[in-house]
């Protein structure tokens, strides 16, 4: 009897001992399944997928494996209730347990999509239509229709998403990155306005922001960006004319075939500084951080006129006479 027992204590102990082996070699073997062309394999997990429902997606998805042992592990684990929702890749070196590491971490794919300093809001519209693995969800509509799907209070696009690159998860909305990039910019400004120099002729942070998307446009040389800003910030304290070619190639739209005119300047529209004394209505582009705090922060300079000298920097002037002798040498005579 004793023999008996002795023998099945062993075969007992043998057996679990193999389950326990080839549970370990299970754990550590790549997970058979299929990959795309760029090698991995796309699951989408749903906002409060139970681990069984987990266990499910992921051989809905092509993992070639039991449910019922992927769920076994996911309980036998302790993290069960730990896995995170979103959207996952996994390689050919993707074993059980790397698996639900990444589920537990919520390491979700992600993409990168940049707003640069200086574009319009069109052109961040293109860059998020084009940007990989990119719901596109907003409208083709009025700027006043896009900023009301984006639940912001901003009656015009212009100006309100701050230019850096933003990391999203695969299969994420262009709206939620536009929410982002306002957020972001809201606070940038807010930050800035609190550093401003006293007596400035700027009333409020939208003025600020307009001012700092006409000195990014006009700034082809960071170290002149607190002059260009000083020089639009000498003109608006004297209410003169801003005189800028990117307001008037903006208010031109569609329209502008990349060669300003004469007949351009002469004309009248709400953003023509030529025709229009202060600030155009909104702002021209995205400014960067630089220029935010340029525009509150300018340059103490005598200088009331730039120009562009054909290198990226500008040629400063105090007087009319002076500027139009720069203008006759980096401009009349190129």
């Amino acid at each position: 009897m004793f023999r008996l027992l002795k023998s099945l204590l062993w075969f007992v102990t043998a057996s679990a001992a193999a389950v326990v082996a080839l549970g370990l070699w299970w754990l550590h073997r790549p997970l058979p399944m299929p990959l795309d062309s760029s090698g991995v394999m796309d699951v989408k997990i749903a906002p409060g997928t139970s681990a069984r429902g987990v266990a499910r997606v992921l051989v809905n998805s092509g993992v070639q494996g039991p449910e019922w042992l992927l769920f076994a592990w996911f309980r036998a684990s302790g993290e069960a209730r730990n896995i995170k929702a979103g959207a996952y890749e996994f390689d050919a070196s993707t074993t059980p347990r790397t698996l639900l590491d990444k589920l537990v971490r919520g390491e979700q794919a992600v993409r990168r999509v940049t707003i640069v300093e200086g574009w319009n809001y069109r052109q961040v519209l293109q860059a998020l239509r084009a940007a990989e693995h990119l719901q596109y969800d907003l409208p083709d509509a009025s700027p006043a229709e896009l900023m009301q799907a984006l639940g912001l209070a901003a009656a015009h696009p212009e100006g309100r998403f701050f230019p850096d690159t933003y990391v999203y998860p695969k299969y994420a909305t262009a709206s939620s990155v536009l929410r982002q990039a306002a957020q972001v910019m809201e606070r940038r400004l807010a930050q800035a306005w609190e550093q401003r120099h006293p007596n400035l002729p700027l009333r409020s942070p939208e003025e600020a922001l307009i001012l700092a998307s006409i000195i990014e446009k006009e700034t082809g040389l960071p170290s002149d960006r607190e002059l260009v800003a000083g020089v639009f910030i000498n003109r608006l304290r004297i209410g003169m004319r801003l005189q800028t070619d990117p307001t008037v190639i903006y208010g031109l739209g569609e329209d502008f075939d990349g060669r300003l005119r004469r007949r351009h300047l002469d004309t009248d529209t709400p953003y023509n500084t030529y025709t229009r004394s202060g600030l155009p209505p909104t702002p021209i582009a995205m400014p960067g951080m630089a220029s935010l705090l340029a525009a509150v922060q300018p340059a103490d300079t005598p200088a009331m006129y730039f120009v562009a000298r054909g290198d990226g920097s500008s040629e400063f002037s105090r007087t009319l006479e002076e500027h139009n002798r720069a203008v006759r040498r980096y401009i009349l005579n190129r």
